[in-house]
């Protein structure tokens, strides 16, 4: 495996023949659009195949999984374009294995809203251990406010991704109201119903597990917090399910802030099972530009939680996604717009645009000159995502949890399917 930085004057045909890699390949882990174009500083990842198998009249993904003693979902991630097309022809060459190597077992979570595209989805279900969908909310009464969940839990099923339920304060009108969880967690009666009813949910769905999403928390609600998922994990536990909580990105006990004073890292890694450490969000919609998760800041957060909690319960927060900012920046009145990172690389090559590398932040970013206004533009590439993935190897983390799924990023996913073996159900 090779993470390249396109040079002046490359062309996909010469990179290919310089490291061995068909064009197609190259094209398809990289989601190139025009292969005749690539802008100046993209990262591109080079996967060179270690073994292939070339199809024969009668063969079928199962029969070909099973000469090779791998399985379906394997061959997905090492073959995306059977994902959408998995019909198989004769001469057609499957990819087995890669010469990378595999490093280890890792867990891999993704987010979803309802109202995802199915085939931006399935693209990413071969690759992920647990798919969250996001999310329920509840009433006053008890009563759950559920998405439009059964055609998500049902394509998880599929492709071997244990489904996992979200709960949050999300109102019936799709905000969220602190009072709500504020309510909930000092309301045992409240509580059990609320429990009572998402027991019975995850049952009939074959939901998986729970995962507990509530941010900006008063300080003085913290100890009701908890107490509130040790009810919940208690239940759980008892009905077969387990607990995930999502943690804001902390880097001291004496941090300050309605975001991080409630999430007690100690004591909600010791009553969880899993939890997500949203390290996201530096460079974010109405911030300066910068880097959506700089290197050395996730760092310190990863650092952090992994002198609380036990290492094999973390799970790293990974963005898939950018930011576009108008420059000059002015703090209340600039919006940045949120992109994917597919499309960050689109932008680059239909404006000219030089890409860099932020050594500091291990991000890249580029300028670009659009209708008289000035933009610059922060997201994550597979050269960000192996620095992240090194991190989690070093500190021993579980895996990483990706927010969100809502926009393609096949170089990510190419590139941790070469390097990790992915857990399925």
């Amino acid at each position: 495996m090779v993470i390249y930085t396109v040079q002046p004057g490359d062309t996909l045909y010469q990179i290919s023949q310089r490291f061995g890699v068909s064009p197609q390949r190259v094209m398809t882990d990289n989601a190139i659009s025009d292969p005749r174009d690539l802008p100046i500083g993209q990262g591109l990842l080079l996967l060179s195949p270690a073994v292939t198998y070339t199809v024969s009249q009668g063969d079928t993904l199962s029969s070909i999984a099973a000469r090779y003693g791998v399985t379906v979902p394997v061959l997905l991630q090492n073959n995306p374009g059977l994902i959408l097309s998995p019909a198989l022809h004769v001469g057609q060459t499957i990819v087995i294995s890669f010469t990378a190597g595999k490093r280890r077992r890792v867990k891999i979570n993704g987010y979803a809203y309802d109202y995802i595209i199915p085939d931006v989805l399935r693209r990413a279900l071969p690759y992920l251990t647990y798919l969250t969908i996001f999310g329920y909310g509840f009433t006053d009464e008890g009563r759950l406010i559920p998405p439009n969940d059964r055609p998500l839990i049902a394509m998880a099923r599929e492709y071997g991704a244990a489904p996992v339920m979200l709960l949050s304060a999300v109102t019936e009108g799709g905000s969220f109201d602190s009072n709500r969880a504020g309510m909930l967690f000092n309301d045992r009666a409240l509580q059990d119903r609320v429990l009572a009813n998402i027991l019975a949910v995850m049952d009939q769905k074959g939901y998986e597990g729970l995962d507990v999403d509530f941010e900006f928390i008063p300080p003085e609600d913290g100890g009701a917090f908890l107490s509130f998922l040790e009810n919940a994990g208690e239940k759980l536990h008892a009905a077969g399910h387990f607990l995930h909580v999502d943690l804001a990105p902390k880097t001291s006990d004496a941090q300050k802030g309605i975001l991080y004073e409630s999430h007690d890292y100690r004591a909600i890694g010791e009553t969880a099972d899993s939890v997500l450490l949203m390290t996201y969000e530096w460079g974010y919609t109405y911030g300066p530009p910068m880097a959506v998760a700089p290197l050395n800041q996730v760092r310190r957060v990863a650092e952090y939680g992994a002198s609380l909690i036990d290492p094999g319960k973390i799970q790293l927060g990974l963005p898939n996604y950018g930011y576009d900012w108008i420059l000059p920046f002015e703090r209340g009145v600039t919006r940045a717009t949120a992109i994917g990172n597919e499309y960050a690389v689109d932008i680059a090559r239909r404006q000219g645009a030089y890409i860099q590398f932020d050594e500091t932040a291990q991000s890249p970013y580029f300028d670009y000159a659009r209708e008289g206004l000035n933009h610059v533009v922060w997201y994550e590439d597979v050269r960000s995502v192996e620095k992240k993935y090194d991190l989690m190897d070093e500190l021993s983390f579980a895996g990483g949890g990706y927010w969100n799924l809502m926009r393609p990023f096949q170089q990510n996913w190419s590139f941790v399917a070469a390097r990790y073996n992915i857990v399925k159900q």
